[in-house]
């Protein structure tokens, strides 16, 4: 079955084009969603105006896209990332956090798909980034990867440590100084011990 295509179904024709299909294809998908009717007299006006329509849509979305690429030429944006040892980082930065990036920072919504990145950025630096809009026009943002700082302690945590290593330190200085050595006390000498040694001394007075 011969038709000619009414509208682009992808991979298989565009708009104006004429080819053999399947019978089957062509009755019972193409041409009842409208995508294609057979090929005759009247197929050539059909197309004709489908072919204007898609013209002007595309010069509506040509001139939307030169303004948008307009737009985002040239900016630049700021990624912050963890980075370890010769500004190597930890993971690494996509196309995905890119459009993040330039969705918070430039308040613009681009398909990640469209962010050309030949492999995912490892290292921190400056990058310039194509972003295809469409066939031929492709804008460029600057990207600066810079290391994220790392926490530090807060000063007011770190006052309270020294404060109460300096309270322990004095409570330890009282404590030796309350601190009394006392004389271990002689034994108690017994009582009857006492007196036989008084008796004997007696006897020995007596005699």
């Amino acid at each position: 079955m011969k038709v000619v295509f009414l509208e682009d179904v992808p991979n298989v024709g565009e708009v104006g084009d004429v080819k053999e299909v399947a019978a089957g294809y062509g009755r019972n998908f193409l041409i009842p969603k409208g995508l294609a009717v057979l090929v005759d007299s009247q197929a050539a006006s059909i197309v004709e105006s489908r072919l204007r329509k898609k013209a002007r849509l595309m010069a509506q979305v040509e001139a939307e896209m030169l303004e948008f690429a307009k737009q985002i030429e040239g900016k630049a944006i700021v990624l912050k990332a963890k980075a370890g040892v010769k500004d190597k980082l930890y993971g690494s930065v996509t196309n995905a956090d890119i459009a993040e990036e330039m969705e918070k920072s430039l308040k613009v919504t681009v398909d990640r798909r469209k962010i050309e990145l030949a492999e995912p950025i490892r290292e921190v630096g400056s990058y310039e980034i194509t972003i295809r809009l469409t066939k031929d026009i492709t804008p460029k943002i600057k990207l600066k990867v810079v290391e994220e700082e790392k926490k530090e302690e807060a000063p007011e945590k770190a006052e309270g440590k020294v404060k109460k290593t300096r309270k322990a330190k004095k409570t330890e200085e009282t404590s030796e100084a309350d601190t009394v050595e006392v004389a271990p006390e002689e034994p108690a000498t017994p009582e009857g011990e006492a007196t036989g040694e008084v008796a004997a001394e007696k006897t020995e007075e007596t005699n």
